[in-house]
């Protein structure tokens, strides 16, 4: 009996440690398979940077120094794309970034920056004289020019240029420019009292309703920027949000009359909620 029960308790002992050991070792494996997991998350974190992502910072008016400064203190790089010569911008200064200002990038991302020249190029003027409105502003892009303010004169040339101006001083084929400066324009309205309809210009940007208005023979007058338009950078980018005359008012104008136009960079103020990136697109 004694025997008996002697090896009934020794069964029941190796059962006992037997369970003790799988359980263990079932402990064991559950922990190495989380230790496994998490040190696998990890090396993906690491390797994709996954949940880093850095806002890119504003690098506009920055001198170049300034501007790999600010990117090195986000672990980031800049380097210079191209170079322009902008009158409303210092000298020296980053006038556009890529990618923009607040984008989330990855560390080590490097920002491709537009610098406003400091010894802008110069060239040698176009002749724009008897050209068509169309023709002459294309060619004063394909120059790095802009067009400046137009007038208009009484001439049998309707719509074409009669004359090209710099500051309100003639400007000759041959004669040195800045890139990037702008040239006013006269052009030609007719010789007779005809007036025409006035058009709608909101939702364009000023040189889109540059040339809607010229298409009718009209100008832009005064270009009056919001509280949110504060330098020339704004400025291109802006839309109109208010005209006067209104277009649909009823009113014919006088060939060569000017538009006032009122800018904004806030859709909000937009009829319609007009995207603002949409039309500056189109450009």
């Amino acid at each position: 009996m004694n025997r008996d029960r002697t090896k009934m308790n020794m069964g029941n002992m190796i059962n006992y440690i037997k369970s003790r050991i799988i359980l263990r070792n079932l402990v064991l494996a559950f922990f190495i398979l989380i230790f496994g997991i998490t040190f696998i998350m990890q090396i993906l974190k690491v390797y994709t940077r996954h949940n880093h992502d850095i806002a890119v910072p504003d690098l506009a008016g920055l001198s170049l120094t300034d501007a790999m400064a600010a990117a090195r203190e986000r672990d980031m790089t800049a380097e210079v794309f191209d170079s322009v010569f902008l009158a409303d911008f210092e000298k020296g200064s980053v006038v556009e970034q890529h990618p923009k200002a607040g984008r989330k990038v990855k560390k080590d991302r490097t920002i491709f920056l537009t610098m406003n020249a400091i010894n802008p190029e110069k060239l040698a003027m176009p002749n724009l004289v008897d050209l068509t409105f169309r023709q002459a502003s294309a060619k004063i892009e394909s120059f790095g020019l802009k067009v400046g303010h137009i007038t208009y004169e009484p001439d049998l040339a309707i719509n074409v240029v009669l004359a090209q101006r710099m500051r309100g001083a003639p400007l000759q084929p041959g004669d040195t420019v800045v890139k990037g400066s702008a040239v006013d324009l006269v052009l030609g309205k007719g010789l007779s009292d005809e007036r025409t309809g006035i058009p709608n210009l909101v939702g364009l940007s000023l040189e889109q309703a540059k040339i809607t208005a010229s298409d009718r023979f009209l100008s832009l007058g005064a270009a009056v920027r919001d509280q949110s338009v504060v330098n020339g950078e704004d400025e291109m980018k802006a839309v109109v949000f208010r005209q006067k005359p209104e277009a649909g008012s009823g009113i014919m104008l006088p060939l060569g009359s000017a538009i006032d136009v009122w800018i904004t960079l806030d859709s909000a103020r937009i009829p319609g909620h007009i995207s603002i990136q949409d039309s500056t697109a189109l450009n």
